[in-house]
């Protein structure tokens, strides 16, 4: 895949990029080396310091790069807007909270004692070089996610991002260096793919971490393990949507439509399976369809589009083979369905119903506008269908019943459950997921201590 902005609105190449050379790659991976010598002793105060005046840099300069978030990879403006300042967000929620989050910890002296010790700590210290490898969807957002915590434990970043948004990521190269970090401690490598594999098996690495498919993940986690280096994956999603007769339907409708097609619909966390209860299917179908035929597609540029294009012509045509699978074997296309006439990589939002195990949309994960409908019994029925997938990285429910709330946080197989609400990420929270969703996980104090050498100081009586 060239390193080049396509704009997916148009089809039009607007910037291609040379990859950096191995001589190049060299260099930086010396200096990332170099930075964590020194950086890695930096106060927590003047560390703060720095991601504040990065995220400051970037709250001021947000209306340029929403745009150059839209340009390279088809949000929608006002969408890509929230985006960067989520980014702010987090960046200061984790300048205000890493000290709080890797303080030392003091063991029971009753334990310490009965060790032989006198006294015991246990100290978070940073890795080294972490290698990020990050995909296009949310092309700030998930690259920020990992340096905030990655910076303000004392490591040191390596970026290699999805070869569709090279100038979003020579932006986050330029931004912590503008905002004072020291040379070497956050750097974009413009590299293929093919050369992944040589910077996590380089010895000045220590650690990697992956957002994206599960064949990107199962290739890092490999190479990575071969060389006994820790791993944080978040891979796919397909994320289930479960309604219940005591749910607040106009509500869970309304949501639903918003959790499916938030980001064209290319989303790991987005709702992807609407499993409803028999006794309010017809009624919470009739007033999800009618939300998402009321959805507007178009210029992703226009403040009131609401579904833009999808990130590329093969992201659009993968889309496409799964909805035709489906309809071919059976399945009721409720709207949407077909690729607009026009340029771009448009899809409308679809709503099938009908689905049946022998569907690839019902194993696969469909990154686009495209939401499945199942109808299920009771809540035994509806985990079976919700957990009936090889992913498992977050769940929505909608129920006004309690013990059901337990029930579905007990048995759905997920890194989250979230109840009369969809998934979306928040520093507080810790993100990922289970099963073929990946492992490790993000933000979050659990996030922060991913990357960090838990270390044990022992004394002796």
């Amino acid at each position: 895949m060239p390193i080049a902005t396509v704009n997916p609105a148009t089809g039009e190449t607007v910037r291609t990029f040379e990859a950096i050379g191995a001589e190049e790659v060299e260099r930086r991976l010396a200096a990332a080396d170099a930075a964590f010598r020194s950086y890695r002793t930096t106060p927590f105060a003047e560390r703060s310091r720095l991601l504040r005046r990065a995220a400051d840099l970037l709250e001021r300069e947000s209306e340029e790069v929403a745009r150059t978030l839209t340009t390279e990879m088809g949000k929608p403006l006002k969408q890509a807007r929230a985006e960067a300042a989520k980014c702010v967000k987090a960046m200061r929620w984790y300048a205000d909270r890493a000290e709080a989050l890797l303080a030392d910890e003091h063991p029971d002296p009753a334990d310490v004692a009965d060790s032989g010790g006198s006294r015991a700590v246990v100290r978070y210290r940073p890795m080294g070089p972490v290698l990020a490898v990050m995909p296009w969807n949310f092309p700030l957002w998930q690259v920020v996610r990992f340096a905030a915590p990655a910076l303000m434990a004392g490591n040191v970043g390596l970026l290699k991002h999805a070869s569709n948004v090279p100038q979003t990521a020579l932006y986050l190269d330029g931004l912590f260096r503008r905002a004072g970090f020291p040379e070497g401690c956050f750097q974009t490598l413009l590299i293929g793919s093919a050369e992944v594999e040589k910077v996590v098996r380089d010895p000045r690495v220590r650690a990697a971490t992956l957002t994206g498919s599960e064949p990107a993940g199962r290739a890092v986690a490999a190479a990575a393990g071969d060389e006994i280096k820790h791993t944080v994956l978040e891979l796919g999603g397909s994320d289930p949507f479960v309604v219940m007769p005591s749910a607040d339907l106009d509500r869970a409708a309304q949501v639903a439509v918003t959790a499916r097609t938030q980001n064209t619909g290319q989303s790991c966390i987005a709702a992807k399976r609407f499993i409803v209860h028999a006794d309010v299917y017809d009624a919470f179908a009739e007033r999800f369809v009618a939300g998402v035929r009321a959805l507007r597609t178009g210029d992703p540029m226009d403040e009131s589009t609401d579904v833009g294009p999808l990130s590329s012509e093969k992201g659009r045509a993968d889309l496409e083979e799964l909805v035709d699978d489906a309809v071919a074997q059976g399945a009721e296309v409720l709207c949407g369905g077909r690729r607009p006439e026009g340029p771009g990589w448009f899809y409308e939002p679809t709503v099938l119903a009908g689905i049946t195990p022998k569907m690839r949309v019902h194993r696969e994960e469909t990154f686009g506008p495209v939401a499945t409908l199942y109808r299920a019994a009771g809540l035994e029925e509806a985990v079976a269908i919700a957990n009936d997938t090889s992913f498992g990285l977050s769940s929505n429910v909608w129920t006004d019943d309690e013990e059901e709330v337990e029930r579905f946080a007990r048995d759905l197989e997920a890194g989250g459950v979230y109840v009369n609400g969809m998934t979306a990420s928040h520093p507080a929270f810790p993100f990922g997921g289970v099963k073929r969703s990946g492992y490790g996980r993000e933000l979050s104090g659990h996030g922060i201590r991913e990357f960090c050498n838990i270390t044990t100081v022992w004394h002796g009586a």
